[in-house]
């Protein structure tokens, strides 16, 4: 099994910054992407951002690229994701997830381990 625990969540203005962080624990396996979620209220879960971790390739849904930069760091077995210039309709709940197999990187439904969310609110 693998535990994920993500934390940086909050209340900023538009135009502000804000870090999520996502610690993974437990199983580990040789090639997996984590990726980052959000849902906001009465929406489905939609793809923000994922990286290969052995690699570092990176992927970005179109509505945060040139925004959100998602890294990784090996030694604390953690993903971040930094978001600038955040705008009222990123307003949801953040969730880190690891794809453990084979899949696409932004369909929910290949990710095999979630986080229990944070929340981000951006106000105008």
């Amino acid at each position: 099994q693998v535990q994920l625990v993500e934390s940086g969540g909050g209340l900023v203005q538009a135009g502000g910054s804000l870090r999520l962080s996502c610690a993974a624990s437990g199983r580990t396996f040789s090639r997996y992407v984590m990726g980052w979620f959000r849902q906001a209220p009465g929406k489905e879960r939609e793809f923000v951002a994922a990286i290969n971790w052995a690699v570092g390739n990176t992927y970005y849904a179109d509505s945060v690229k040139g925004r959100f930069t998602i890294s990784r760091d090996y030694a604390k077995n953690t993903v971040y994701l930094q978001m600038n210039s955040l705008k009222p309709e990123d307003t949801a709940v953040y969730y880190c997830a690891v794809r453990a197999y084979s899949g696409s990187y932004y369909r929910p439904m290949d990710y095999d381990y979630w986080g229990q969310g944070t929340q981000v609110t951006v106000s105008s």
